[in-house]
């Protein structure tokens, strides 16, 4: 809950400890993947080849956990993946950053990372759309493509710096909407980070790299909604997918709630309880 004070009252309080309890109790009973704290037990069931990764040191026989976070295994490696871990940029990435300098023939970009990232201009498309050698013109150019403006784009790691391309035409400037900044670990790496709300005509990217873009699609409609409904789910400490950003909308919709009333406590109560009725019923379910 950081990030945002909010006044509660006896009631609200009572009803939000009960459904994070709740959250607390399904998320080690469904996941393999262990929530820990610092000198935390991680059971590891002394497997052979078993690799221990960061976060975790053997101590007295056993194997305990140095920071606090969830407890990943990929293959034989057992790590801790830490909570607020900054972003940490992979292949494949989608990821939403603002261009922060033009230089030459390449623009810098801040993409919520402690390095800034770097698109060649030879990564691009030019306007004309024809594949061609990238001349002095173009470069004079630079400015008419990119300025100080939001962008999306297809990462890659390449001797030792942040290269970004953007061959695609799907990738590019962002215009007429909204950017928004939540907690990187809060968004899932999944193969579509772009979607299209045709309830709401409204596009939606949900960068790898923490940066969230709202715009507009055909007509602006009830865009505000779905920027709150960001800030209530990372105020919260909830994965930021689109279902659950579609089922908190739809909920602020059924109960007539205007925009202000997204951000008041009684809201966040409601989204807290409906989440954990959600995971308590599909925890039936299996």
């Amino acid at each position: 809950m950081r990030g945002i004070q909010l006044s509660f009252n006896k009631t609200q309080k009572l009803r939000l400890d009960k459904a994070l309890e709740q959250l607390e109790f399904l998320s080690c009973k469904l996941n393999s993947n262990a929530i820990v704290t610092v000198a935390d037990t991680i059971q590891v069931n002394h497997e052979d080849g078993v690799l221990k990764g960061h976060g975790m040191v053997e101590l007295e026989g056993e194997v305990v956990a140095t920071l606090c976070g969830v407890v990943e295994r990929v293959n034989k490696l057992v790590y801790v993946w830490p909570f607020r871990a900054r972003y940490k940029p992979e292949i494949g990435d989608i990821i939403v950053g603002r261009v922060i300098e033009v230089a030459p023939k390449r623009w810098r970009l801040e993409i919520n990372f402690s390095q800034d990232a770097v698109l060649m201009l030879y990564s691009m498309n030019l306007p004309d759309g024809i594949q061609r050698r990238r001349t002095a013109i173009d470069e004079l150019n630079m400015r008419s493509i990119f300025e100080a403006n939001d962008l999306i784009f297809r990462g890659f790691q390449h001797d030792g710096c942040l290269h970004l391309q953007a061959r695609s035409q799907k990738y590019g400037k962002l215009e007429r909407g909204q950017l928004l900044t939540i907690s990187p670990y809060l968004v899932k790496r999944r193969k579509q980070h772009f979607h299209h709300l045709d309830q709401y005509e409204i596009d939606l990217i949900l960068g790898c790299n923490g940066f969230i873009w709202v715009g507009e699609h055909v007509e602006v409609k009830d865009d505000m909604i779905v920027d709150q409904t960001h800030i209530v789910l990372s105020t919260l400490g909830f994965m930021v997918t689109v279902e659950v950003i579609m089922d908190t909308v739809e909920m602020s919709t059924s109960k007539n709630l205007d925009i202000h009333e997204m951000l008041g406590a009684e809201f966040y109560v409601l989204v807290a309880e409906s989440e954990a009725e959600r995971r308590s019923s599909s925890s039936k379910k299996r």
